[in-house]
């Protein structure tokens, strides 16, 4: 029986850096050009509203995939700990009466 482990979901501190400064320039860059549209004060504010909202539930969408790989997570941890009792248990070499 071979002891296969789950790859690691963990990313590097360089990989979390480089998403973070990825964020923080995209949101600047269409901040600023939301801020300098030659448009109305409302049409503007309308536009930063819509970014806004897509920021939000970008979040929120990455908590439900994130959420939804851990329990997946946790459910074959539990399987994989029943098929390795099932294995301990059966011995190939009994006979069984039928």
């Amino acid at each position: 029986m071979t002891n296969s482990k789950a790859p690691s979901a963990a990313s590097t501190t360089a990989f979390f850096v480089q998403a973070a400064i990825s964020f923080a320039v995209s949101s600047v860059a269409i901040a600023f050009g939301v801020a300098y549209l030659p448009v109305n004060p409302w049409v503007r504010a309308f536009l930063a509203l819509g970014v806004l909202y897509v920021i939000t539930s970008t979040f929120t969408l990455a908590k439900c995939v994130r959420d939804k790989q851990e329990i997946q997570n946790i459910t074959n941890r539990v399987d994989q700990a029943r098929l390795d009792k099932l294995l301990a248990e059966h011995d190939p070499f009994t006979t069984q009466n039928i």
